[in-house]
């Protein structure tokens, strides 16, 4: 039975599904307490009988406790968050990370601890993210630095495109709910402490170690490629790096993760070959202590530590020497992290390494054992590919969904970069340790900036192949599901028609064509005028069914591009004029003008008034027009806009994007 085979199924399951619920309602504590009260008594009456449904009973009680358990911890986590006044405030609190240069400002993550107000003290929980002016020299701070700060939290919001990324639920989930503006006035005082933490201790460590590849000489541009493949540090790569290794597939080399933590492990298992029989348990324990020193040493980052913590349950077994279901253990990993912090399954680098490390478990040999070469060089491309086609199934419906784009060559450029990013990695580990010994240290680091120069040239050329990436592709959270069970029943029916009827890839392919002919239908018979929030520009949108007219003063919109990938719209784009546009729709007048005139209202009659400048309305104190609902101020608009004096007055750049049923 599934459930025998797969106990962490049976209880990460409802956890999880009262997480998800967490999300769309936030029940008060006295609903949780009243909600326990018959889970206990489910409890109590399973334990006085010994009959199948007892069973029964015991089953649903435990099932309704987990699910109890994920709402109360998701509703508690978000309740961690101390709310913050919009206006001037001292704040202390804890350099969380080190000050990030952006183009125009360094931001800081500064996790709160307290409110400074004259002699007492407020305890807060949470952090704000600080856009800090940039000065002539570097900022002299450190992880775990205390921060005594004067500034006025914002809360930090979405800008309300359809289908656009939840960037305020993200920083949430991660402990950041607010942003602020300061300058080095706003800095009252810096205090270093006597001791660190060990994150921060660890984020030191990693900087230390990307100042030893520039002290052996290593160009700059390869320092920063390096650190991203070996460390994980992307911030000091350029925006055409990133988007070449998007392009080529193999982003997730820079993510460090899984992929690297199974290199250094095999690596390492393997170079202790003299620890067989009696010393394999000391082998295996070796080999988790220095997988867990490479967690250090890249910052203790999560994706890192969920691939450590992954190998640790999966090695377990063996050295208890018990039998262990591999997707069992990998799901005890996932419990322990969603204990610890329950929106982590929100996370997409959550999601994304768990589903492709599911699929490898599940999927690899039986894909590997299709084809034998006999020969070690195709043997071992076959090997890769076989692991990069399992994985990129895993991931398809999540890169779809979160990214909106799909790397068509990814095989090809998987066969030959994550090859060559594997000896980088050992390179890069060795030329770490063998740092104090220079003549080694500085020959590994030159082979280690001319691997990450061969690395970048070939994923520059893999990117630059015709039709690297299909574009501006989207699908739906409910799509993304069932084309995920789609997927992984049709997968494990090709690979194994013994253990798989044929009939459950069917049901769940008629299940994803459901969901998209349902979402499809919605589509075609509705119509919505959208005002968009894009950046320095005026977007609006007409939706007539699936076609798209869109009006705008820039050739390109992000916003745009991802509302129409999702719905799979028909787009045609018009630009905007200084002259005043009426659009009749759905028995609906639409006017957007630049100015604003009695005589113009007359004329057209608007229902709705999209304003692409900030005007001054006719006569005093206005305060309605006939047959006009709503008056929209565009997000290209700059300055003032206080002049305006209507009851429906939306500001985009305020109140986010626009939407209205024509």
């Amino acid at each position: 039975m599934l459930h025998r085979e797969l106990p962490f199924l049976r209880i990460i399951l409802p956890l999880c599904a009262g997480i998800i619920s967490g999300y769309f309602f936030h029940p008060e504590n006295r609903f949780l307490i009243l909600s326990a009260i018959p889970v206990i008594l489910l409890f109590l009456t399973s334990l006085h009988y010994n009959t199948s449904l007892a069973n029964s009973l015991y089953g649903l009680a435990l099932t309704s406790a987990l699910y109890i358990t994920g709402l109360f911890l998701y509703t508690e986590e978000k309740k961690s968050l101390s709310k913050l006044h919009s206006e001037e405030t001292v704040f202390s609190g804890i350099l969380d990370n080190y000050p990030e240069e952006k183009k125009n400002s360094i931001s800081i993550v500064l996790k709160l601890d307290n409110i400074i107000d004259g002699d007492s003290c407020i305890p807060v929980r949470g952090s704000v993210l600080l856009y800090h002016r940039k000065t002539a020299g570097a900022l002299p701070y450190l992880p775990g630095d205390r921060l005594i700060i004067q500034c006025t939290p914002v809360e930090i919001q979405n800008r309300g495109n359809p289908y656009e990324f939840n960037y305020k639920f993200y920083m949430e989930n991660h402990g950041i709910a607010y942003y602020a503006y300061t300058d080095e006035y706003s800095v009252i005082r810096h205090i270093l402490p006597e001791k660190r933490k060990l994150k921060h201790l660890a984020l030191i460590v990693r900087e230390k170690i990307i100042n030893m590849f520039r002290n052996r000489g290593m160009e700059e541009e390869r320092v920063a490629l390096v650190s991203a493949i070996l460390l994980g540090q992307k911030t000091m790569l350029d925006n055409e790096q990133k988007q070449s290794f998007m392009k080529a597939g193999v982003m997730h080399i820079m993510a460090v993760s899984g992929l690297h933590a199974m290199i250094l492990s095999l690596f390492v298992y393997r170079m202790l070959f003299f620890l067989k029989g009696r010393m394999e348990t000391l082998r295996v324990i070796i080999t988790v202590i220095i997988l867990f020193f490479f967690a250090f040493i890249t910052g203790l980052t999560p994706s890192v530590l969920r691939a450590a913590m992954m190998y640790s349950f999966l090695q377990t077994g063996k050295i208890l020497k018990r039998p262990v279901n591999n997707i069992n253990s990998v799901l005890a990993s996932a419990f322990i992290l969603i204990m610890i912090r329950p929106t982590v399954i929100f996370d997409s680098g959550f999601l994304l390494s768990y589903s492709a490390v599911i699929f490898i478990i599940c999927f690899y040999r039986d894909l590997y054992s299709r084809l034998r070469f006999r020969h070690f060089i195709p043997d071992l491309i076959w090997q890769s590919a076989a692991v990069t086609i399992i994985a990129q199934l895993g991931t398809l419906p999540l890169t779809v969904m979160f990214f909106n784009r799909f790397p068509v060559w990814f095989i090809l450029s998987n066969i030959v970069i994550v090859p060559l990013a594997t000896i980088l990695i050992i390179t890069g580990v060795l030329s770490i340790l063998t740092y104090p010994v220079y003549f080694l240290s500085f020959y590994l680091m030159r082979l280690l900036g001319h691997l990450s120069g061969l690395t970048e040239y070939l994923t520059g050329k893999a990117s630059s192949l015709p039709f690297s990436t299909i574009e501006n592709i989207g699908i739906t959270t409910g799509g993304c599901i069932f084309l995920m069970v789609t997927i992984y029943l049709t997968t494990r029916y090709v690979l194994n028609r013994k253990k798989v009827s044929v009939l459950l890839p069917v049901y769940a392919l008629f299940g994803l064509v459901i969901i998209s002919t349902a979402t499809d239908i919605l589509t075609r018979k509705s119509s919505e005028l959208i005002v968009y929030n894009t950046i320095n520009s005026t977007t609006i949108g007409i939706r007539t069914g699936k076609n798209l007219q869109i009006y705008s003063d820039s050739l390109f919109s992000q916003e745009v591009n991802r509302h129409s990938a999702v719905l799979r719209l028909r787009k045609n784009i018009s630009p905007l004029t200084k002259e005043p546009l009426l659009i009749t729709t759905e028995n609906k007048n639409i006017l957007i003008t630049a100015f604003l005139t009695e005589e113009l209202i007359k004329e057209t009659t608007p229902n709705y008034i999209i304003l692409t400048a900030a005007v001054n309305f006719y006569g005093e104190q206005t305060k309605s027009l006939p047959g006009v609902k709503n008056i929209i101020l565009g997000s290209g608009v700059s300055g003032s806009y206080t002049n305006i004096n209507y009851p429906s007055l939306h500001v985009v750049k305020k109140a986010g994007a626009f939407y209205a049923l024509l």
